[in-house]
């Protein structure tokens, strides 16, 4: 009691563990940095990995204009290395060691222990490390100079030969032929260091690309580091009841577990259910039924159990399909698995089921012709994902086995616009893998479908046909008598003068939504659950009200303005995608949800002072129109401004460009002599490096 009274608890942090980068965060430990060496504003001209391997291949710049740089040395080495000419396939281009390649190694063989940690407003948030590699410096260019020398020795001695000499004697030889391999011979040549040597050399390098500490898909990329659930969706692993906590400190005899009587794999019992964690059971019960609505998932839970907890983890293991939940691929299909049918691996089952649950978005019927001619996937496993979901109706298609659930949209308007922009990030993913066309994209107009179709003979059809006739007579008749008496009314008095007449005009939008409205597009009035009438605004006549448009422009404006002084460069498509985001990140019934089409949105671009850079992409380009659309700030009020216009003029005439030509170009057109530090400076806001040569931001085509 003592020793508690002198060491009090003097605050208590809550712990997350968050799962969104588990087997992907890897930790990279740096030498100490030399003099010309800065690592915190360091430019990576290139890097690539080996995934099998774990091995990552760094080159970064060195800065030359250092006063601790020796320019002597550096030529020399530049010399040694790539000679006396210079050409594409030169190590150092500019004749100068300009750069360092840095070459990793595992520090660790368990990094099971380490985790990354992000403190924020009294929470402690954990990631997982998949790897801790620690980057040394390659001196491979050493290798190459070494090479150069020999080569140039062997051309000497071949020269001093005399070139009269005869042939030399023909030699006899004896031809062996090896014996069969034996077994333990062939397990002794795969545990060599040679196989080995060469099995690590055939694995390909795969180029990455490098996003610097303010880029955007940084910014985006942290925020995966803290956890999305709050403590009840993916942290179930760090809250235990006291009976759990007891269970995991002494677990049950090996002799008990074994007496326990082993149910079949392919039944699942309640009893067993409900003593696992909560997102295990919703996992569990969504892998088995594949589709449920919201409130019988509630009833099998069993009484007592949180909605709101079940809301959280549900959205962990499935997606919102007309209101109902629906099981994520990659729970059916995990990694490292394949089709039975067809041997597909599960990245390219998940993507085929991915496209069937979006078109169930669209519309309540899907043709089994049309997914498997875009999906290119054999007819077992298209069948596979449609009876996942759906039921076969003869001669319409395949239907939505569940009708539209529209308590659960009702009561959770948040959950379904969430659920939302992320159909609208998968719709993106799957217009760029399977290149889908407008017919795709476009749901078929058709009348609406009922949950449950009617079977009407023929005398029922023309009865209603007779009773409808009737009605709408009756109607007509009683129109027909109205206008009739006002015609005599108005004939009575005086006829009013025409030429004041002035005939109201309704202004006439012709502009195309762009694909972040939520209200275009989609079958029986639902998108994703959620219909139109829902909406945050209500529309005039199909029109905004006057202040309402004002204020949309204001906030819209102020998005463009604020996006562009921190990317100075954009594309169409990555302004929609940053336009995306901020939407998720508003409340619901935001002015901004009226709806923004794709003119509204370059129109204001334009009218915050960016121009569009016509980049020259090359004939073969694979990139969407809205990736070859450019913008980018002309002028941001700082000292860099005319810099980056000259910039911006040469990648208007050249797709791809080297940086000893932008450097010469930038001091040529302002009249002075850049340092690396301001160069460095412009090309970071408006460029990227890849490969060893410079692209505007976006445009840079794997």
């Amino acid at each position: 009691m003592a020793n508690e009274e002198d060491d009090p608890i003097i605050q208590e942090i809550d712990v997350f563990l968050a799962r969104s980068l588990l087997e992907k965060l890897y930790l990279f430990q740096y030498p100490i940095r030399p003099a010309s060496m800065t690592y915190d504003d360091v430019t990576h001209l290139s890097a690539k990995i080996k995934p099998k391997q774990q091995k990552v291949e760094l080159e970064m710049a060195i800065d030359t204009l250092n006063p601790n740089y020796c320019r002597s040395k550096g030529e020399q080495i530049a010399l040694n290395v790539d000679g006396t000419c210079t050409d594409e396939t030169s190590t150092y281009s500019s004749k100068l060691m300009d750069k360092q390649t840095f070459c990793s190694s595992q520090a660790a063989s368990n990094v099971s222990r380490y985790a990354a940690a992000v403190y924020k407003k009294g929470e402690l948030h954990l990631t997982p490390l998949h790897g801790i590699l620690q980057l040394r410096p390659s001196f491979t260019y050493l290798d190459k100079a070494d090479a150069k020398h020999r080569e140039r020795e062997a051309a000497n001695e071949g020269g001093d030969s005399s070139q009269d000499e005869a042939e030399d004697d023909v030699k006899q030889i004896t031809v062996r032929f090896s014996r069969p391999e034996t077994e333990q011979a062939r397990q002794r040549r795969v545990q060599s260091y040679e196989f080995l040597q060469k099995r690590q050399a055939e694995e390909h390098w795969v180029h990455l690309h490098y996003y610097g500490l303010r880029d955007s898909r940084s910014e985006h990329e942290r925020q995966y580091l803290f956890s999305q659930g709050h403590g009840l969706a993916e942290n179930t692993e760090l809250i235990k009841s006291p009976s759990e906590y007891l269970m995991m400190l002494m677990p049950p005899s090996i002799e008990e577990e074994n007496e326990k009587p082993m149910a079949p794999s392919n039944v699942l019992s309640m009893a067993q259910l409900r003593t696992l964690p909560l997102a295990d059971q919703i996992k569990i019960l969504m892998k088995n039924v594949k589709v449920m609505p919201f409130a019988n998932l509630l009833g099998l839970l069993g009484s007592g159990t949180d909605p709101t907890a079940v809301l959280r983890c549900v959205q962990q293991v499935a997606l919102l399909v007309q209101g109902n939940w629906v099981v994520k691929s990659d729970v059916l299909y995990p990694k490292d698995t394949s089709s039975p049918h067809s041997g597909v691996p599960a990245e390219v089952l998940c993507r085929g089921r991915d496209f069937v649950m979006w078109k169930f978005t669209q519309d309540r019927w899907v043709v089994r012709k049309e997914v498997a001619a875009v999906t290119k996937l054999c007819p077992e496993d298209v069948k596979d994902f449609l009876e996942h979901m759906s039921v076969a109706r003869i001669n319409k298609g395949w239907e939505f086995m569940l009708p539209y659930d529209e308590d659960f949209v009702k009561k959770h308007p948040d959950i379904v616009q969430r659920q939302q922009m992320l159909w609208m990030g998968i719709q993106a993913k799957l217009e760029k893998v399977y290149n889908l066309l407008k017919e795709h994209l476009t749901p078929k107009k058709q009348e609406a479908q009922s949950a449950h179709p009617l079977l009407v003979s023929g005398e029922q059809r023309v009865n209603m046909a007779k009773a409808k006739v009737k009605q709408n007579f009756g109607q007509l008749e009683k129109e027909f008598q109205r206008q009739k008496a006002e015609m005599k009314s108005n004939d009575s008095s005086a006829k009013p003068d025409v030429a004041n007449i002035r005939i109201k005009e309704e202004p006439v939008s012709v502009e195309e939504p762009m694909d972040t409205s939520a209200h275009e597009g989609l079958n029986n009035g639902l998108v994703n659950g959620l219909h139109p009438a829902q909406g945050p605004l209500d529309p005039v006549n199909g029109h905004l009200p006057g202040g309402c448009i004002d204020r949309v422009a204001q906030e819209l404006k102020a998005f463009v303005s604020s996006t562009f002084k921190k990317q100075f460069v954009l594309t169409l498509s990555e302004l929609k995608r940053l336009f995306n985001l901020h939407l998720a990140s508003l409340p619901p019934g935001h002015t901004l949800f009226s709806g923004i089409s794709d003119k509204m949105l370059q129109d204001m671009v334009l009218d915050t002072g960016c121009k569009q850079i016509l980049v020259p992409f090359p004939p073969q380009t694979a990139a969407s129109p809205d990736e070859l659309k450019v913008y980018a700030l002309w002028e941001a009020g700082d000292t860099y401004d005319q810099h980056r216009q000259v910039l911006l003029e040469i990648f208007s005439k050249n797709y791809r460009v080297r940086r000893n030509v932008i450097q010469s170009q930038l001091s040529q057109e302002c009249g002075e002599d850049l340092n690396k530090q301001e160069v460095d400076r412009v090309l970071k806001d408006c460029c990227v490096s890849y490969g060893g040569m410079w692209y505007l931001k976006g445009t840079v085509q794997s």
